[in-house]
């Protein structure tokens, strides 16, 4: 039987590759995450909006992406979408790092449709009479929006955000099926080159573990520090 080998783990060259898998999935984490919550919270408005081609606008957008799965936009928008643009910008995209930018684009539409409805859903918990009472007011319906509703929606929104976000980072393992060199790649090449797919894939696994569950400790210490009233 063969022995489990932690030592190609802690040090050597497998161990540098596996690392610079998990920085770069943090770093997908984080641009994603960063792109899709502004994204998300304007779908949202659109949703919620007053007149009736915008919330069009807004329900297209969310079942269409909901209803595609990740795997089919990530394989769309590197070897699809990329075929449309002219080909000074296709040649501009090619010389960069063309992988690890389709996969935010992928990751940051998907994500922004399932965020949309969390946040929609926190705005609609929100006591319709005070929107009623900011209009009396005079104000627009965004600055109603920004200046009243809001800020009161994202003590009943965060929650879900962080829930989406755990979703978010077991998504950019997607990546792998277009080149990035994420964590889930970095560990089927360090698995080719070893033989040692036990130990490649144990890493891989604690690490995506390890960071889900402290966003889940994130997410129920902030439950725990602002928990849920009525409003």
């Amino acid at each position: 039987m063969p022995e489990f080998d932690a030592s190609m783990l802690l040090s050597g060259r497998y161990h540098e590759m596996l690392l610079a898998g998990v920085w770069l999935s943090i770093q997908l984490l984080a641009v994603s995450l960063v792109l899709a919550l502004p994204l998300a919270t304007c779908i949202a408005l659109l949703r919620l909006a007053p007149f009736r081609v915008l919330r069009g606008l807004g329900f297209t957008y969310v079942e269409t992406i909901r209803n595609i799965p990740l795997l089919a936009h990530m394989l769309f928008w590197y070897f699809g979408a990329p075929e449309m643009l002219p080909e000074a910008a296709k040649q501009w995209l090619y010389a960069g790092n063309t992988e690890a930018i389709c996969a935010v684009i992928a990751l940051t539409l998907y994500t922004a449709a399932y965020m949309a409805e969390d946040i929609r859903s926190g705005i609609r918990a929100i006591s319709f009479v005070q929107t009623e009472a900011a209009r009396a007011l005079g104000f627009s319906f965004l600055a109603t929006m920004r200046l009243v509703i809001l800020p009161q929606a994202m003590r009943v929104i965060t929650p879900p955000l962080i829930s989406q976000t755990l979703n978010l980072w077991k998504n950019t393992s997607i990546a792998t099926v277009i080149g990035v060199a994420e964590l889930m790649y970095q560990a089927g090449q360090v698995e080719s080159a070893s033989f040692r797919s036990f130990e490649s894939f144990a890493f891989a696994t604690s690490a995506y573990l390890s960071l889900s569950l402290l966003i889940t400790a994130l997410a129920a210490w902030f439950q725990h520090r602002y928990p849920p009233r009525a409003l």
